[in-house]
């Protein structure tokens, strides 16, 4: 038996980064090394399809949408460096969240809906890690405009554990059968290929439009993500806000069927 579940949730992840840019608005290229850091608050709706074999034939379908409450822990960090036209970052997130609900009947047993008397008490917990690695090459470098193309290649490893309890014998979970718990893991890397730069605009420059763009494909059929949003550049460091958006289909089959991580980031960003 496989037990197949969709989850939402929005947390908020607090980052110590790099910005997408790699430069201040008001420079074009340097033979020194430039970097440039940002503290700021990430705040995704993270989805996911996953499907969990717990040694039986008939499937388990389980509405989880409104599952994921509790964020237990979150880190973030976008590390870059730009020297010349060329440049390179490694971007990591990582998450865990969990909920419970119970006496829910938003599940199924083989596509068939449940007697109107069965609930369920179900525990759901993932463990996400998104590891980015890549070089880039400075096209466009002028105080107005910068424009990079990069490759590399991301990881995705997810974790997650789902528990469940009915609260009658259904089908064939009969007693002690009608509890129980299974895993389902994944690690997928993929190669990646990309954009990113800003667009900075004002008397001094000041004001800036961040944007990053990748997609790739591997041991996923498809990934991608884009960043775009707004900067303004004061002579301390830069204030950001953007929207991030994360997506990956698995192949067919396999445990996970997709993943997404949607939402805003606002931060500080310190450049030197």
């Amino acid at each position: 038996m496989r037990v197949s579940v969709r989850l939402q949730v929005s947390a908020v992840l607090f980052a110590i980064g790099m910005s997408v840019s790699g430069m201040s608005a008001a420079e074009t290229l340097s033979d020194e090394w430039k970097f440039q850091a940002i503290i700021y608050g990430y705040v995704p709706k993270i989805s996911a399809s996953a499907s969990f074999p717990t040694g039986m034939t008939p499937s388990i379908s389980v509405n989880a949408n409104q599952l994921l409450r509790d964020l237990n822990f979150a880190f973030m960090a976008w590390l870059s460096a730009q020297k010349g036209r060329w440049g390179m970052f490694t971007d990591i997130i990582y998450a865990d969240v969990s909920g419970s609900k119970s006496g829910t009947r938003h599940f199924s047993i083989d596509g068939i809906p449940i007697p109107p008397a069965i609930t369920a008490d179900v525990n759901l917990d993932i463990k996400l890690t998104l590891w980015t690695l890549a070089g880039s090459y400075r096209f466009v470098a002028t105080p107005e405009t910068t424009f990079d193309l990069l490759a590399g290649a991301r990881d995705a490893v997810l974790k997650q554990n789902l528990g469940w309890q009915f609260s009658a014998d259904i089908g064939p979970f009969m007693g002690p059968g009608r509890q129980g718990s299974s895993n389902a893991r994944a690690d997928k890397w993929d190669a990646i290929i990309g954009t990113k730069g800003r667009f900075a605009f004002g008397d001094r420059y000041e004001w800036y439009v961040p944007y990053y763009f990748d997609v790739g494909t591997g041991q996923s059929q498809l990934t991608w993500q884009a960043i775009g949003g707004i900067a303004y550049s004061y002579s301390w460091g830069d204030i950001i806000a953007v929207w991030r958006y994360i997506d990956y289909h698995f192949k067919s089959g396999e445990a996970f069927g997709n993943l997404s991580l949607n939402g805003p980031a606002i931060g500080v960003a310190f450049h030197w």
